[in-house]
């Protein structure tokens, strides 16, 4: 039987890899991971921005405030859910 992970070491595995961070206002950014903290701010790095599914803007780094509500960020096909 293998042995279940905290979130910290699920995090730490992700860093580094691309993944989509979704808003709860819609708005997806799409970039790779660069740092998460504790009060789950997000910095992403090669970052693109999409609203419905369109690109509207592409960025270098970004930094999301973890004040945003609920956001669910997507690596591959599991889908892992930060409150």
């Amino acid at each position: 039987m293998s042995r279940r992970q905290t979130p910290s070491e699920f995090l730490n595995q992700i860093r580094g890899r691309p993944v989509v961070v979704k808003l709860n206002s819609g708005v997806d950014y799409r970039g790779v991971l660069s740092c998460l903290d504790g009060y789950m701010n997000i910095a992403l790095e090669q970052t693109e921005e999409y609203v419905n599914g369109q690109l509207k803007n592409k960025y270098g780094d970004a930094f999301i405030r973890g004040n945003n509500g609920k956001c669910y960020i997507n690596i591959s096909h599991s889908l892992s859910h930060c409150f």
